[in-house]
């Protein structure tokens, strides 16, 4: 009896010992997780799942460690075991990582466990996970849209060293940091960079007005900037990161509102002359759009490229800039396509996949990342008539300001214009192709378009005119 003591005594010392030192353990990881310190509790909930790997608080907390930490991996392993018990924490964490790696339909599973669980209390406000149902089931349908984008090149950098990441033609104008272009400004703080057109004399921007970021636009007369105005009078979201277009009538901008699905999206409008407002804006879709923070939207014309800067999978302070090839006709990827590589092309996990198989674009890289001055500019803008004897051939030829900004309305219009007849043109083509049914149904949109081409016309002319008459009544003396 005594020799059997002698053997089991120690065992129970030792387990004792054991068990002592794994409370102490678990109560300092415990600790250290409660305050938010996920990167010392990690380590330590790593031993403790191992010791005991069907323990769900221990899975749960690990599970929550790696994924504070950017393990998503190995984060879902192991909230997976703990969500097989129903904690309530995992359901909100899975969602989130499947969120953010574009499995929405699994999404939407633990976001309604979550709802579920959460209806089973009294008075619970079950709005939040209501709303992140309504978001995940528009990026479910926004990635059965996903665009088919040959995404050419990508660069991460600091967030603070973006601009210099843009190498924009002449053409099309310049990126400045707000404090440059106004350096005299008390409200930096909280401001976009600054669009700024080709000839110098129009600044587009955010600043914050009223709490919330707004865009707003300026002229500069006689080498001061003046007459801000805001683009968006009524809009209470925020909004930021402006680019226009060559036709200086097309408007990039990134929004948090809008019906945003995270963070910033990016979305494009146009500006309507004739009521010198802009046209309902419209959220672009996947890829340009993602759960993370996208901005920054510009088109290169002339170089035939375009930049968008994400935040998706980057740590913080750090996003990534995609070079691409823009394609006016938006084509989607192929419904026969299978999940897996929607969801890469959706997410662009891989720019490689966005590109057709032996392609090359190595010179279009380098050209889009020289400067300004490597890229030619056209000689001849336009045709204008000014008189008998003057013909101006670009922007910069007007000497009046007037007279140049009636000139660019009349530009503008007269790309709307051109949209519509490129409209209407198609829809003849089905009116004639169409059965009886399909032509009624056209019948009343090609009535529209011409109603709207005659006015457009009609603006135009009124347009030309005013600029002819105010630059003559400068150059003629």
């Amino acid at each position: 009896m005594q020799s059997i003591l002698k053997i089991i005594a120690p065992a129970l010392l030792w387990a004792g010992v054991a068990g002592q030192a794994l409370a102490q353990s678990a109560e300092q990881a415990k600790t250290m997780f409660d305050e938010g310190r996920y990167a010392e509790a990690k380590p330590a909930y790593e031993q403790l799942v191992k010791q005991s790997p069907g323990n769900t608080t221990y899975n749960l907390r690990y599970g929550i460690c790696c994924y504070e930490t950017g393990d998503l991996d190995m984060a879902e392993r192991y909230l997976t075991v703990a969500n097989k018990r129903k904690s309530p924490e995992s359901y909100r964490y899975l969602a989130d990582i499947y969120t953010h790696t574009y499995r929405f339909g699994a999404a939407e599973t633990m976001l309604r466990g979550q709802l579920a669980q959460l209806k089973r209390k009294r008075g619970a406000d079950t709005s939040p996970i209501e709303e992140q149902l309504r978001a995940i089931e528009k990026m479910q349908r926004m990635q059965e849209k996903t665009e088919q984008v040959r995404v050419i090149d990508s660069v991460v950098v600091d967030k603070n060293r973006l601009l210099s990441t843009y190498f924009l033609s002449d053409d099309n104008g310049r990126l400045v940091p707000y404090a440059t272009l106004f350096p005299q400004a008390t409200d930096a703080l909280g401001a976009s960079p600054v669009y700024v057109s080709p000839r110098g004399d129009r600044a587009t921007y955010a600043r914050i007005m009223d709490g919330h970021s707004a865009l707003f636009s300026q002229s500069k007369l006689q080498n001061e900037w003046t007459d801000e105005r805001p683009l968006f009078p009524t809009d209470s979201a925020d909004n930021s990161y402006p680019f226009v277009a060559g036709d200086g009538v097309t408007l990039y901008f990134a929004s948090r509102g809008h019906g945003s699905i995270g963070g910033y999206d990016l979305f494009v409008t146009r500006y309507n002359i004739a009521s010198n407002t802009y046209l309902a804006p419209e959220q672009l879709g996947m890829p340009f759009n993602s759960p993370a923070n996208d901005y920054l939207m510009v088109i290169d014309e002339a170089k035939g490229v375009g930049w968008f800067a994400t935040d998706r999978n980057q740590p913080q302070g750090r996003v990534c800039l995609y070079l691409f090839i823009p394609n006016e006709a938006r084509p989607r990827v192929s419904e026969d396509i299978d999940a897996d590589s929607l969801r890469t092309l959706a997410s662009l996990a891989s720019i490689r996949a966005t590109l057709p198989e032996g392609s090359s674009y190595d010179q279009l890289v380098a050209a889009a990342r020289t400067n300004t001055a490597a890229v030619s500019k056209k000689e001849q803008d336009f045709e204008f008539v000014i008189n008998d004897n003057t013909i101006y051939y670009t922007e910069r030829d007007f000497r009046n300001a007037d007279a140049a900004e009636a000139y660019e309305k009349a530009a503008m219009l007269r790309k709307q214009a051109e949209d519509v007849e490129k409209r209407l043109k198609e829809a003849y083509a089905a009116y004639e192709k169409g059965n009886k049914s399909e032509r009624n149904e056209l019948r009343t949109s090609i009535r529209d378009d011409e109603r709207t081409l005659d006015d457009l016309r009609t603006q135009i002319k009124t347009w030309e005119k005013r600029a002819r008459n105010a630059e003559n009544r400068t150059i003629i003396k």
